[in-house]
Formats: C-alpha cells, sequence, structure tokens
C-alpha cells in the first residue's frame, strides 16, 4: 500500500475504462450545467421583460385600482428576478465546487443521502388588527385606507396574494389563496411579507397615461406593434411573488442591482410585516405565528397590527404520496406458509394486492403491513427452501408490541432493490418528521381572478388581463 503523509492516492491508467468513464461523467456534467444555466437566463428574460410591460401599464394607468395592480406587478418581477440572479449565482458556484473536488477526489461517500422533495401549501392566512376604540367604534372622521397583500417565497418559488383593502371596518386582513410550493425540501424556509401602500381617494395619472380617445384606440390595436410589445411583456403575468423590493421603515427602497429605474410614477409598497415558517411550524390545523413588525405609526403605510399571524401550513412530502417501490414479493403469513403477492410501499403502508391488475383496478388490497419512522429492518441467512435472503419487518404498535412480517424477493438483486428502497424511505421519513405521521390534505387551489380591479370595458388594463387569463390559465 502506497502513504505518503498518512493520505492515500490512487493512479489511473490513460485511457483505461475507468479514465473514460470520468471524462465521459464530467463531460456530461458539464452539459447539465449548460442546460440548467440556460433555464435560469430564460426566466430571467421572462422577467424582465414582464418587468418592462408592467412599467409601461404603470405609467399609462388612468385608475386607482389599475395602478395598485401594476404597481404589485413591478414589485413582484423585481423580486424574482433577484431571487433567479441568486439562484444562477449559487449553481454557478456549486460548479466551481464541483469541478474542483473531482480533481481532488474520484467519486463521492456511497452512504451520502438527499431526502426527498415535497409539497408545502399555505392557506387561509389571516392577520388580526388592533385598532384602538376611538377609531373602531366611533367610526368619525375620514377613512384611514390601505391596499395590502403578502407576497411569499419558498427558495426560488415566488407567489403573491390577491390585494385586500383594508381600513377600521376591518377586523381581520383576509387572504383566501391557497398557494402551494412544488420543490420543497425538508429544510425549507417559507418567508410571508406583508406589503401596504396608502390608498388616496383622489388619483392623479401619471403623465403617461393615455387620454380616453388614444386609450380605446391603443386598446383596440393589441394586434399591432405596440399592443404586441405590451402583451409579450405581460405573458407572464399568471404567476405570484416576494422579497427584498422595497423593504424598509417607510422609505422606498432603491432599484435592486443590475435593474434599471423604470416607473417611478404610481402608489409604492412598503414592508409592514414578515415572518418565517418551517417544517417545525408545519401541522394539519389552522395555527397562530408570530409576525415581526417593520413600520411605525409615522408611516402612512401603517396598520395597527396585532403581531400574529393565522394560517394552515400542510405539507406532503414525495414519499407520501407516489410509490417508492412495488413488485412481487413473497409474505410468510404463518410459519413456513407462504403468499405470493404484489406489495407497493408508499406513505405510511406496504400495501399488498393479489396482483398488479388488483393494484390498477384499485381493488382491495388482502392486507396492509404498517410502516413508520419507527420501524426497523434487517436481513437474514438464506433459508433451505429461498434462494435470496429474507427482509425482516418489525414496527411497534401504540402497545410497545413489535409486529414482525417476514418477506422474500425471487432474485437477489429485487432484495437489494427493496432493502435500498426501505432505507431511504426510512431516510426521508426522519428528515420530513412529522409531515409523514400521515397524508396532510392539501387543496388545489381555482384559477385566481382579481376582485379589487373594477377597470371599465374596452380599457388597455382590462384587455390585457382578459388576454392573459384567456392564454395563461
Amino acid at each position: 500500500m502506497f502513504c505518503r503523509n498518512q493520505v492515500s492516492r490512487t493512479t489511473i491508467a490513460r485511457g483505461s475504462s475507468l479514465d473514460l468513464e470520468i471524462r465521459r461523467l464530467g463531460h456530461f456534467n458539464t452539459l447539465t450545467d449548460l442546460a440548467q444555466d440556460g433555464e435560469v437566463q430564460r426566466q430571467i428574460d421572462r422577467e424582465v421583460r414582464m418587468r418592462e410591460g408592467a412599467s409601461k401599464l404603470l405609467a399609462a394607468c388612468s385608475q386607482r385600482d389599475q395602478a395598485l395592480e401594476a404597481s404589485k406587478s413591478l414589485l413582484t418581477c423585481n423580486t424574482r428576478i433577484l431571487a433567479l440572479l441568486s439562484q444562477l449565482q449559487r449553481m454557478r458556484e456549486a460548479q466551481v465546487l464541483q469541478r474542483v473536488g473531482n480533481r481532488s477526489c474520484i467519486g463521492g461517500s456511497l452512504d451520502e443521502r438527499l431526502p426527498c422533495m415535497g409539497n408545502v401549501a399555505i392557506s387561509d392566512l389571516r392577520i388580526p388588527l388592533m385598532w384602538k376604540d376611538l377609531e373602531y367604534f366611533k367610526s368619525k372622521g375620514e377613512l384611514h385606507r390601505c391596499a395590502v397583500f403578502c407576497l411569499l417565497q419558498c427558495g426560488r418559488e415566488i407567489y403573491d396574494t390577491d390585494l385586500v383593502m383594508a381600513d377600521r371596518t376591518l377586523t381581520d386582513i383576509c387572504f383566501e389563496d391557497t398557494i402551494i410550493f412544488k420543490e420543497a425540501s425538508p429544510c425549507f424556509e417559507l418567508r410571508v411579507e406583508l406589503y401596504s401602500t396608502c390608498v388616496v381617494e383622489d388619483f392623479s395619472p401619471g403623465p403617461g397615461a393615455l387620454g380616453p380617445r388614444r386609450h380605446n384606440r391603443l386598446s383596440s390595436s393589441l394586434g399591432c406593434t405596440s399592443g404586441r410589445r405590451i402583451r409579450a411583456a405581460l405573458e407572464s403575468a399568471a404567476c405570484g411573488t416576494i422579497s427584498n423590493v422595497e423593504r424598509g421603515d417607510g422609505g422606498g427602497g432603491s432599484p435592486p442591482p443590475l435593474l434599471p429605474a423604470l416607473c417611478t410614477e404610481g402608489p409604492k409598497y412598503h414592508l409592514l410585516a414578515h415572518t418565517t415558517l418551517t417544517i417545525a411550524h408545519v401541522q394539519d390545523s389552522f395555527r397562530t405565528h408570530d409576525l415581526s413588525i417593520s413600520a411605525t405609526g409615522e408611516c402612512a403605510f401603517w396598520l395597527p397590527l396585532y403581531g400574529s399571524v393565522c394560517c394552515r401550513l400542510a405539507a406532503q412530502p414525495l414519499c407520501m404520496t407516489q410509490q417508492v417501490i412495488s413488485g412481487r414479493i413473497k409474505i410468510e403469513k404463518e410459519p413456513e406458509c407462504w403468499t405470493d403477492i404484489y406489495g407497493v410501499l408508499k406513505g405510511t403502508s406496504l400495501t399488498c394486492y393479489h396482483s398488479q391488475e388488483s393494484m390498477v383496478a384499485q381493488e382491495e388490497p388482502l392486507f396492509t403491513i404498517a410502516i413508520n419512522k419507527e420501524t426497523r429492518i434487517h436481513v437474514s441467512e438464506r433459508g433451505p427452501l429461498h434462494h435470496t435472503q429474507s427482509i425482516s419487518i418489525s414496527t411497534h404498535t401504540r402497545g410497545d408490541e413489535a409486529v414482525t412480517h417476514t418477506l422474500v424477493t425471487h432474485t437477489p438483486q429485487d432484495t437489494q432493490r427493496w432493502m435500498e428502497a426501505f432505507w431511504q424511505h426510512f431516510y426521508d421519513m426522519s428528515q420530513w418528521k412529522q409531515c409523514c405521521n400521515g397524508l396532510m390534505k392539501i387543496e388545489v387551489p381555482s384559477p385566481r381572478k382579481s376582485h379589487l380591479v373594477t377597470a371599465k370595458q374596452g380599457s388597455l388594463y382590462h384587455e390585457i388581463g382578459r388576454w392573459t387569463e384567456r392564454n395563461l390559465l
């Protein structure tokens, strides 16, 4: 054994099969990295075009509700662009580290496991308000009204809620949206941000707003060059949003790096409060979480927040919703009495069917073996009746009584596959913790429709909104 300074060194012959395999894998990784970079770049370009369109729309708004929605879209676009730029930077840093690692060592640890991804859904957002008795019960004087919405970010996924008008007639700010993040890992951080802007009754259109005659002419000519540019820029307007833009204690934020200022007219949204939710906050029920308030009463966009947010945060790991492994196996129902079945490992059970056709037809299973984080498995030696090793599955019930089942596969390769699938499944369940105690319910959100904007038929905003719904929803 060659040893120098307690470091092992391996020499690979040039042109050997191992050398060619390493080169092939390196070339494959390079192509994969380029494809990922290209996809993120296309997303950035798309958001930049959408941002330009939102800015043009904001400059052309002649009604208050139009300007509020356009300004929200502009904030969303800025946030997404910043998130995509950060993701691109992290990807390139990881690529550099991977290349350096490939030069210093060959291969990685066989024990390295990655947990499965999952869906995380947040719904029924409620933010209570704490008005003073003088403001709420007497209801005298001019209403202090703000337009508010939530931005939610989990990794690179960014969504927003509908706009809500908040004044002293409300005791809670309620968002009915159900937002699902489909690329969450067990260590996810879901940041919830509440943005607000003071609403003035006398809305003054910006200098770019069109008169009625030119307004109708432009809205009726969306097929022309100018109309197509605005329409193409808003092609992605059915997405959602969050972030580091316009955060502060009341002053307008400066434009983010690499993003030139496009439009300074119209309403400005400011960060009012925020919180971050993790897997520890996941529970299949309505819960209250602390909210960090970022503004004071001197700000025009301020609202008397109680300091908490109520919501339902649910998670569905893929190991709970998708088959981990399936195939024909034999189960020992009684000593030396084996039953040939079709097993499906999914969620908290190993479901046993008579055949694969029975499983596809969703027939009643023959029986079910409980699986949880406390389940233990081990491989026994080959028995006289089988050519492969058997797998023993022991699960503790609530009464601390261990129930053991023994199964065998038809080939040693199948035994290895099932063992590996069990180990990965147990690892996924240990990482997702309480999310694997049972399958949590996630309501599929319905197509979103804005309830705030009430623009008249024929306006530029209405025409673009109708085209977006028709082509993207």
